[in-house]
């Protein structure tokens, strides 16, 4: 090939040769060991000589984000609502139990599905995926991860022996105003890393704060999306007083760890001029 040549179009010459592996299935990289290399990057500006040794690896069959993430949120949407309208197989039959007499048990239901609205929202409108695809036997493990969870949450949020919180309408009202704040929020930030973004291009740049007051936790933290994301189910873990919410935002708030960890590594490692003050996913501390 070329020194000229982009890592995409090896990708291409190799599955002019071997149709079986298109494009999204390979990960081409210079040492077996390393990470994958970018579509966009050039043979001759890789750390190589006249001649270069490319290893392959096949990823398996792969399905696109978009419809990853349309698989994982609408399945607890309408899971959600199985336990919400007290179905029979779930709860039983005795009439006293076909609704909830506690209101926060709507405005739970409310909130629960504008997360998962908005995020579908997002997912056709808002999202630029750096990666189109993703290996196709994670879906399983995804949806079960989400689905599960909803199930979980809504059967006892919606059972018929709930109880509402200890403080009642204060500790209601105060989760409902953080849940929406911590909302506008993580959309507010998914659209500022989709500006980013435009024309399709996948060069990664470090995301600023913008005129909007909720990017502003960009001074503090490199994914303030994540962020955002554990203050809505912190939220609605006070809204609900539910233990299950309260293990399930736990959860998020590991992998979202995990997840911002990384790519503020990434963000150290491929700008030199990256903000040094910037935590991970908690100002200050983490």
């Amino acid at each position: 090939v070329e020194p000229n040549a982009t890592i995409r179009e090896i990708r291409l010459m190799f599955h002019k040769l071997y149709p079986r592996w298109y494009p999204a299935r390979q990960s081409i990289k210079l040492d077996p060991k390393g990470k994958s290399l970018r579509d966009e990057e050039i043979l001759q500006h890789l750390p190589v000589g006249t001649t270069a040794t490319l290893y392959f690896k096949d990823l398996g069959p792969q399905i696109g984000w978009t419809t990853v993430f349309l698989i994982e949120y609408t399945g607890p949407l309408f899971i959600y609502f199985l336990f919400y309208f007290r179905m029979t197989f779930v709860y039983g039959l005795d009439e006293r139990f076909t609704s909830s007499p506690h209101p926060v048990v709507n405005l739970a239901c409310i909130c629960h599905s504008f997360h998962y609205i908005k995020r579908l929202i997002e997912t056709v409108f808002v999202h630029r995926f750096s990666r189109g695809t993703m290996p196709l036997r994670n879906i399983v493990k995804n949806c079960l991860y989400y689905w599960g969870f909803a199930a979980w949450l809504a059967y006892y949020i919606n059972h018929p022996l709930y109880t509402p919180p200890s403080y009642g309408k204060k500790q209601i009202n105060f989760a409902v105003i953080m849940f929406l704040l911590c909302e506008a929020g993580n959309f507010s930030i998914h659209v500022a890393l989709s500006d980013l973004r435009r024309n399709g291009s996948k060069t990664r740049k470090i995301p600023y704060p913008t005129k909007n007051p909720f990017t502003w936790l960009f001074f503090f933290v490199s994914c303030p999306n994540y962020t955002y994301e554990v203050g809505t189910w912190i939220s609605f873990t006070i809204m609900t007083q539910c233990v299950p919410v309260g293990l399930f935002t736990l959860l998020c708030f590991i992998q979202m760890t995990i997840w911002a960890k990384d790519k503020h590594c990434t963000y150290l490692r491929e700008f030199k001029d990256y903000p040094s003050h910037r935590m991970p996913i908690i100002p200050f501390l983490l």
